[in-house]
């Protein structure tokens, strides 16, 4: 886990939220101490722990925080998380923001713990996409790992996906392949999107290791995995575009490698989550 990047996340929210100062909790005394617990209004698989701390640690060092369940497991309707203690203020302040944290992480996980149970027993592998919120990639990488999923790049630097638009560009699908090998560290994935049976079998024959079938109906899929089998080393199969909670189960079965999905972190409502104080 990335510590400085959290710590970078969460210094953002509060500079945004708290700004100059926090003017409704000067209501409160400020030697004033509470006691607080948060609540799951709904299930869901939680996910932000660190971000959600690390609201109230960059205020105070002296709000203790004495959770109830960890990270990754499964919650229930009206299933205290954790208990805080310390400095009202300070508990107030931070609420917003570590809940927004915890609210947010927690769906992406739920979102795509979704998906992997939708494939369980087949070999299909739910991954995710660049279709993240600006800052927050990390975070929600994160957030797939957490619900059972896998990254894909992280970013334009770890990975090479090359497109339509860069096959165009660079005369075809064999040259392309070609001019990536010779820039790509060995580490470093290349994979090749295409749109049909006939690109497929252009990026096979040119010795394409990952290729990402787009927007592929369920019979070219099966057709796909067909062919990919003829060639002595198979590329690794991706299935993308259009991909939801009802179609991802038969797209598993065709036995396509991987699907990567965008809306694991774009399409995103956040799990119900409330902190009440005790009295």
């Amino acid at each position: 886990m990335q510590i400085d990047e959290i710590r970078k996340n969460v210094a953002i929210a509060l500079a945004e939220d708290v700004g100059s100062g926090d003017l409704t909790a000067q209501l409160i005394s400020n030697d004033a101490n509470i006691a607080a617990q948060v609540i799951s209004r709904e299930a869901a698989i939680l996910c932000g722990i660190a971000w959600f701390e690390a609201c109230f640690n960059q205020l105070s060092s002296d709000i203790a925080i004495h959770w109830l369940v960890k990270e990754g497991d499964v919650l229930q309707p009206n299933q205290t998380l954790c208990k805080i203690e310390g400095n009202a203020r300070t508990i107030l302040t931070a609420e917003r923001s570590a809940l927004n944290f915890l609210q947010f992480l927690s769906a992406v996980a739920t979102q795509t713990h979704q998906y992997v149970k939708a494939v369980s027993g087949t070999h299909a592998l739910i991954v995710d996409t660049r279709k993240t919120i600006p800052g927050l990639r990390y975070a929600e990488k994160y957030a797939v790992r957490c619900g059972g999923g896998a990254n894909h790049r992280i970013g334009l630097y770890d990975g090479i996906l090359i497109k339509e638009n860069h096959i165009i560009a660079s005369g075809s699908i064999a040259q392309t392949l070609h001019k990536a090998r010779t820039i790509a560290p060995t580490e470093i994935m290349i994979e090749i999107e295409v749109e049909t049976l006939d690109e497929l079998r252009q990026a096979l024959h040119a010795g394409a290791t990952m290729i990402l079938l787009d927007n592929f109906e369920l019979e070219m899929l099966r057709n796909a995995v067909i062919l990919n089998q003829q060639y002595t080393q198979p590329a690794i199969l991706e299935a993308s575009g259009n991909i939801t909670l009802t179609n991802v189960r038969s797209i598993a079965e065709t036995g396509i490698d991987r699907i990567s999905i965008g809306s694991l972190t774009k399409n995103i409502k956040a799990i119900d989550l409330s902190m009440r104080f005790l009295h």
